[in-house]
């Protein structure tokens, strides 16, 4: 079976993926100003919007919410156990596979696969966002939570759907370009569902603030609306009308996993996953102590927020867009090893400033180099991870990817404490440097197989 839908799969594919990138030819590149025109392609630009859309509920059952919960004199405990409706972001790859394969009356067949999935979501979010804005936090404190659940879970939701559509609508030269517009405008999202609300917070209730996020949600459905369905995006859907619940179980979920350990070999798969999983460590076990860092040496919570927030952000928006620019005039590859390099050596930024103590021009180099390099190793990883979906199980596998993605983040990363009390400063950001020699390493193993996404993610 997954033979068959393989083979299915190429054919339909034959097209969309005419221009399938080999990372090891380096002749007919585009030059720079090429490159840079990929941003203006229609589809890329759609996914900017799209970010935007899963940037934007974010912040609201967590940061904005908690601020509403303080105010009205909610315990510091009950706003901590809030933290818990995290849980769907990182549990979406469990029911990811039914998003794959199930087909929804009247927005299936009116929108398809991706678009109909899409817009529930999105419409839900909506629903769920203005219910929560409407609870009383005081009198009614389960109603509450469970609308903030809710909201989570269309929203974790939404982001399955929104990376397979962004994964299926591009071209695979146009993934790094779709990574750093993701991510802007995700970035972007959370701003207006962060300080917008806040700032709204100050002229209105909080119910006209939620109500107001719920109508920002109108820029993904439009987007949704005036945006094609993806080539081939009934692949995924050609079995789930064939009877029997436990063949549609195996379809559905088992061979996504199945296929991916497969397609190249187990033992290539399990070195890819691990990658995936060490590539970002090093950048993750700095960022955990970044904060205390700064404030140990002596930063007030006003310098951190202008410089490592407000300047940090616009420096890890520039940085997305280099490395989409990167992943395009060079491969996925390739950008992967110079922007994991950088990566890797702006951690010692970060000793230098500690070295340093408490100096804001300094501290505008260190976040300016270390976010313009995770956010150019942020779009080609992101890059790497699309291309490595088979487009018959997008929303599955990249769930699965992304997930695993984030166990650097925080699994791996929860030591750093530690490390941090039992060294200096300088010790501690040196050997953040030094672990992010693991994932290089098996970079640089990959590479030498010619393991590319290309050659693993449409094959028969």
């Amino acid at each position: 079976m997954v033979v068959k839908l393989l083979l299915d799969t190429k054919r339909r594919e034959t097209d969309h993926h005419s221009r399938a990138m080999n990372d090891a030819v380096t002749d007919d590149r585009p030059n720079w100003l090429a490159a840079a025109r990929v941003y203006l392609d229609r589809r890329v630009i759609a996914i900017l919007f799209l970010g935007f859309s899963s940037g934007m509920p974010l912040l609201l059952t967590f940061s904005t919410l908690s601020i509403w919960l303080a105010e009205e004199g909610i315990s510091k405990s009950s706003i901590g156990l809030f933290a818990l409706l995290a849980t769907p972001y990182s549990l979406k790859f469990l029911w990811a596979p039914f998003i794959d394969r199930l087909r929804l009356p009247i927005l299936t067949p009116w929108l398809g696969r991706r678009r109909g999935w899409a817009i529930l979501t999105q419409l839900a979010l909506v629903v769920g966002i203005v219910g929560l804005g409407g609870s009383d936090p005081v009198r009614g404190t389960w109603t509450m939570a469970a609308w903030a659940v809710f909201v989570a879970f269309a929203s974790a939701s939404q982001d399955v759907v929104i990376d397979a559509y962004r994964v299926e609508i591009l071209e695979e030269r146009q993934y790094g370009a779709g990574s750093a517009m993701i991510v802007a405008g995700y970035r972007i999202g959370m701003l207006a569902s962060g300080a917008g609300a806040l700032y709204l917070a100050e002229a209105f209730s909080w119910f006209w603030v939620y109500v107001a996020m719920a109508g920002l949600m109108g820029v993904g459905i439009l987007t949704i609306l005036l945006n094609p369905e993806p080539t081939g995006s009934d692949v995924g859907v050609q079995s789930a009308d064939r009877p029997g619940p436990v063949q549609w179980l195996r379809e559905a979920v088992f061979e996504p996993f199945a296929e991916f350990l497969v397609r190249g070999g187990w033992r290539p798969a399990l070195l890819i996953l691990c990658f995936v999983i060490f590539y970002k460590f090093g950048d993750s076990l700095a960022g955990v102590m970044a904060n205390p860092f700064y404030l140990e040496i002596g930063f007030t919570k006003t310098e951190i927020a202008s410089i490592s927030k407000i300047f940090g952000l616009a420096a890890t928006l520039a940085g997305g867009f280099l490395g989409g620019l990167i992943v395009v005039r060079r491969g996925i590859m390739e950008s992967l090893l110079w922007c994991g390099l950088l990566q890797m050596f702006s951690n010692l930024m970060f000793a230098i400033q500690a070295m340093v103590g408490h100096d804001v021009a300094m501290l505008s180099v260190t976040i300016a180099v270390e976010n313009v390099a995770g956010g150019m190793g942020t779009a080609s990883f992101v890059a790497y991870l699309s291309a490595l979906c088979n487009i018959a199980y997008t929303a599955t596998q990249y769930a699965l990817l992304s997930s695993l993605m984030a166990v650097a983040r925080t699994f791996l990363s929860s030591p750093a404490g530690f490390l941090a009390d039992s060294t200096s400063w300088v010790v501690f950001f040196l050997v953040t440097t030094i672990a992010a020699l693991p994932g290089l390493v098996l970079l640089w193993w990959l590479m030498q197989r010619n393991i590319v996404p290309s050659s693993h993610a449409r094959v028969s």
